[in-house]
């Protein structure tokens, strides 16, 4: 199930990128598309419709978001990050004497 509203879930996103792409800028804040006549999409009822359509798939993208977080969820179990540690080596006592390198020998 995670699987499938994944990718659902990235065909919204993929749709949404197309959609906001067509659409036509009406503020000139990046100095393109605002020009009379310029753009691919004119007219005003294509840019209704595109504008519906972005919200549609926004609120779409939202909700799947959400299920994939609570689907996500509702398996883990809690865990430790001292469950998990790796134990200590033991130190050395003091009758145990650590091995000193040896002298190298000359032919």
């Amino acid at each position: 199930m995670e699987t499938v509203l994944l990718v659902i879930d990235l065909m919204v996103i993929l749709a949404l990128i197309v959609l906001v792409l067509l659409q036509r800028s009406e503020g000139g804040g990046l100095g393109m598309g605002g020009g009379a006549g310029g753009g691919l999409v004119s007219v005003r009822g294509s840019a209704n419709l595109l504008s519906r359509a972005t919200k549609y798939l926004a609120v779409a993208f939202f909700t799947i978001s959400l299920a994939l977080a609570a689907i996500s969820g509702q398996n883990r179990q809690p865990s430790s990050i001292l469950d998990a540690a790796p134990a200590a080596p033991a130190a050395p006592t003091s009758q145990e004497q650590p091995a000193q390198p040896g002298v190298p020998l000359s032919n």
